[in-house]
């Protein structure tokens, strides 16, 4: 399904509660509107199907201003709640009671909070009739035109062809924070890095951190009267990142339902929330994921028996065609699908598949191309932006630059040529003119002392390549915490042709994977291309694997990597 389809009206009627003897509402003038009951309940079904739905929950307090609250409904059917955000939720039979979490108490005199959950039912889901917050009965607000409604094309919040063009980009506080605490951080604290939801749990925030509708309210904050673009990292596929186990998701091969309805369902019904329809989300969805049905599948000496599981199964195709479905409908999300990077699919029997498999996707599960606005290169990789001191055309002693070791017969030398010349591609296999690219410009840097200054020397091809090369990896399939790395191009719209940005979407500071096993509930995995020791395989030429040592886990903060990103930045700090 594209971005725009019909909206069922869910609710019939406006039930309002009249300010009769022993209520708690205070006697105001008749042109004060809302404010003449003390609370207002927007309930929205968001998604619905056979057997379940998606709802959010607004609710605005035109009372004395609260440090708590507790809002309560019962159902008239056979509803059950079964999973929530940005509430503590409990149900006795039809009761439910929906309380705030420690982060979102407090709630001024015409303040609002939303929540929202996933529920079963069968028969009727009619709308409950009456709420209350903290015991005083509220009225219900139909809300309006739903959010999936088709957008006015000429309105302020119409789709625009780059989101970046013009607007500002959030910077999220808690990596600000991180960057801020390091030595020198201060300097790139302000840059703005993207939002990952890795998994279910960091919808509502992870140990105390932000949940995605903090960040979104924060983002509103930043966004004032500009126009502002937040990022998101959609990655939680199951059977996540079949060919490398440091960054395993917590969905196993088979999990799909619950990739739809306990993770993308929920982001979605949150994404749609009339409040945030001001903002530019842009989604970069499920990194490594569709490319590794090409690469790493079949009889190629780089198949792993985990991602032939994932092509036959179909639950990548599945799950990003979903994703995109889903979040396409909402009318200002921009996605983005990972395209992977040149020095995994600039070869020749690489670089058509996979665009081939990414058009798949797009038009699986109710997707079409409409619900793809471009395409996001090198994200959390090395790849360097562009190779100034060598071209894919150039000969020596004798030998094409793409006989060298280094290229090995590859057609691109750099991010950038990769990323146009595969935006072509994917227009030649049915997606839009108009998509626009993205690259992830966090670590391709390469600077300080080791950055060469011109070509190299012309004994050889590789003495050429290898001297001249701004990308100092052992080998271009090293991926893991890369020793010498650095900040590259700052974040900026439209810096070349058929580029929206260059982005950070890896957060800088945080980690590919861990350098050795470490326990842990997150389903992450060691994998040993981040063990410094570690001699390679058929996906890295069989070389060492170039990783920085005393590496945490994939996410987590890796000092030592931040502080070397900031030494060898290019352009320098």
């Amino acid at each position: 399904m594209s971005r725009i389809r019909t909206r069922t009206s869910l609710l019939a009627a406006l039930a309002l509660v009249g300010g009769t003897t022993g209520t708690a509402m205070a006697a105001v003038p008749d042109d004060t509107g809302v404010r003449a009951v003390p609370c207002t309940v927007d309930y929205k079904i968001q998604n619905q199907w056979d057997s379940g739905f998606t709802a959010s929950v607004t609710v605005t307090n035109n009372g004395a201003a609260k440090s708590s609250w507790a809002v309560k409904w019962s159902y008239a059917g056979n509803q059950k709640i079964t999973s929530g955000w940005n509430a503590n939720l409990a149900q006795s039979g039809t009761a439910v009671t929906a309380s705030n979490e420690n982060y979102n108490g407090p709630m001024s005199t015409g303040g609002s909070v939303s929540f929202g959950f996933n529920a079963s039912y069968s028969g009727s889901n009619a709308i409950p009739a009456t709420f209350t917050l903290d015991g005083v009965a509220c009225n219900v607000d139909d809300g309006g035109s739903g959010p999936t409604d088709p957008p006015d094309p000429s309105g302020p919040n119409a789709k625009v062809d780059n989101p970046y063009s013009g607007a500002k980009v959030y910077v999220n506080p808690e990596w600000r924070a991180k960057a801020n605490a390091e030595p020198g951080g201060s300097r790139i604290a302000n840059q703005p890095t993207a939002v990952w939801l890795d998994r279910t749990a960091a919808i509502n925030g992870v140990n105390g951190g932000m949940s995605l509708r903090a960040h979104l309210d924060e983002a509103l904050r930043q966004k004032g009267s500009d126009e502002l673009v937040v990022q998101l990292v959609i990655y939680n596929l199951p059977g996540r990142d079949c060919s490398a186990l440091a960054s395993n998701g917590e969905l196993g091969p088979t999990e799909i339902d619950k990739y739809k309805t306990q993770y993308i369902d929920p982001i979605a019904a949150i994404l749609a929330d009339p409040k945030y329809a001001s903002l530019r989300i842009v989604t970069t969805v499920e990194i490594d994921s569709l490319p590794n049905l090409v690469t790493n599948t079949g009889s190629r000496p780089t198949a792993t028996p985990q991602c032939d599981v994932m092509k036959a199964n179909g639950n990548y195709v599945k799950g990003v065609g979903y994703a995109l479905n889903k979040l396409g409908d909402v009318a200002n999300v921009y996605n983005y699908i990972d395209a992977g990077h040149h020095g995994w699919l600039g070869w020749d029997d690489n670089f058509g598949p996979s665009a081939n498999i990414i058009k798949e996707a797009a038009t699986a599960e109710g997707a079409t191309v409409n619900d793809v606005h471009g395409f996001i290169t090198n994200t959390a990789n090395y790849s360097a932006l562009k190779e100034n001191n060598y071209t894919i055309n150039d000969n020596v002693a004798g030998k094409s630059v793409r006989e060298s070791k280094w290229v090995d017969w590859n057609r691109y030398v750099d991010e950038l040529s990769f990323a146009q010349a595969f935006r072509n591609q994917l227009v030649s296999v049915g997606f839009n003119s108009g998509i626009g690219m993205l690259i992830d410009t966090s670590r391709n840097g390469w600077g300080g002392t080791a950055r060469p200054t011109g070509p190299g020397a012309t004994t050889s091809v590789d003495t050429y390549v290898n001297g001249g090369r701004y990308d100092r990896r052992i080998h271009i399939g090293n991926w893991c915490n890369q020793s010498g790395a650095g900040l590259g191009e700052r974040p900026q719209a439209n810096p070349a042709a058929g580029i929206d940005a260059y982005v950070w979407v890896k957060p800088p500071g945080e980690s590919d994977g861990a350098s050795s096993s470490i326990p842990n509930d997150e389903g992450k995995g060691f994998d040993r291309m981040c063990d410094p020791t570690y001699t390679g395989n058929p996906r890295n030429g069989n070389n060492l694997s170039g990783s920085l040592p005393n590496a945490p886990l994939s996410g987590h903060w890796f000092s030592a990597q931040f502080q070397e990103l900031m030494k060898n930045a290019y352009p320098a700090l």
